[in-house]
């Protein structure tokens, strides 16, 4: 018989979907809507707002103030649905008896939603430990609320020991997941009549040469590595994404913009990849740019960034995590999480939550009642754990 969850979680999701809180929009209405509901079970809560007062991390404590706890993470913020074929309203639950579908049902509001119906047992038995539930903002987008909380964290007497992040995994414990840098190299160059192409500076032309190194630099990464066989890509990984550039066939376009990323294995550094890339072209393309136009050249700007993940398999979070989810099999993913910053700041991080990133960011996206039981039979774990304690 396929498992069930429990009516309060599939409440609680619903509750959650019909908050349209896609990325860099307020969050404040589900913020306040939880941050209620968990005062009012005896939480201790505390909101880190974004510099606009637009949006809010929450952090709800429940247990003793001082020694370091446990913390459930999980970020509010969804992706677009715009262009998107949906069967029905993406910010309306559907619920077919085996799956709910809804934006941020899988990504990660299923999450959420067990750890906002199981509070109740969280907190009646964190007598010694404390349990701390984190809602961050603007994950999608770079972390961004999450690099802001955990500069608050820094400051707390006693910071959490622990943070399992609940992204979708299939309730797989994952200890590392590879880091992320967006950038944007916008190449300036001189206008002119296309029949006078010689005299100017072509800069569609300087970015698609940046895009074709970005290219070998890729292929180079694919061809010699370093290689980690426990990803599904196992390197390191370019991609140049998006091009801007030009606005008639007879002009000499003198601005293009080429937005590109690096995934990075956790031991590598993607910040001298990004050096890299732009030395060859102040060495190699520049100097060609420069010998028409001497104002010309390229300017950068890393748009989004986060680190990556590398948790030893036998460090307390995870082995606690193995208990919890009932496995000892350590995964690696490619997609980033929130984890990464948390543990950079020192406080050790694991990734374990229901559902399948398979279908986050998709139409129809949904998380299947079976993924959600085994979250709420984690947690129960942990409840169980705590009280031991």
């Amino acid at each position: 018989m396929a498992e069930t969850p429990s009516r309060a979680t599939l409440d609680a999701l619903a509750r959650l979907i019909a908050h349209p809180t896609v990325s860099r929009t307020a969050n404040l209405a589900l913020i306040a809507e939880v941050e209620a509901e968990l005062r009012e079970l005896g939480a201790r809560t505390r909101r880190v707002t974004s510099d606009d007062g637009e949006r809010a991390n929450l952090v709800a404590t429940f247990g003793p103030a001082d020694r370091g706890g446990i913390a459930l993470s999980g970020h509010s913020d969804v992706v677009p649905t715009e262009g998107q074929p949906w069967s029905s309203d993406p910010f309306g639950a559907v619920d077919d008896g085996a799956r709910v579908y809804g934006r941020g049902a899988c990504d990660m509001k299923g999450f959420l939603a067990c750890c906002l119906a199981h509070a109740r047992t969280l907190r009646d038995a964190a007598h010694t430990v404390p349990v701390h539930l984190v809602i961050s903002y603007d994950e999608e987008v770079g972390c961004v609320g999450a690099r802001q909380l955990v500069a608050e964290l820094q400051h707390w007497a006693i910071a959490p020991r622990a943070v399992i992040v609940g992204e979708p995994t299939e309730m797989r414990v994952v200890t590392a997941h590879k880091g992320k840098l967006a950038a944007r190299a916008t190449a300036h160059g001189r206008a002119c009549h296309s029949a006078l192409a010689p005299r100017g500076v072509n800069a569609v032309t300087a970015a698609s040469r940046l895009a074709a190194h970005i290219a070998d630099a890729a292929a180079a990464k694919a061809n010699e590595g370093p290689f980690d066989h426990g990803f599904p890509v196992p390197t390191t990984t370019l991609h140049a994404g998006v091009i801007r550039g030009g606005t008639a066939l007879n002009i000499v376009p003198d601005q293009c913009e080429l937005d590109f990323e690096i995934r990075n294995l956790p031991d590598e550094d993607a910040t001298a990849i990004l050096e890299a890339i732009k030395r060859h072209a102040r060495e190699v393309i520049e100097p060609e740019m420069h010998a028409v136009a001497p104002e010309s050249g390229f300017t950068w700007d890393a748009s989004d960034a986060f680190p990556g993940l590398a948790t030893d398999p036998e460090s307390a979070v995870a082995q606690l995590a193995f208990q919890l989810a009932g496995s000892n099999a350590p995964a690696k993913v490619a997609f980033g999480t929130e984890a990464g910053v948390f543990a950079r700041a020192g406080m050790p991080a694991v990734v374990c939550g229901p559902g399948s990133i398979e279908q986050a960011h998709k139409p129809d996206e949904f998380v299947a009642h079976a993924q959600l039981a085994r979250c709420e039979r984690f947690l129960e774990r942990l409840a169980a754990h705590l009280a031991a304690s």
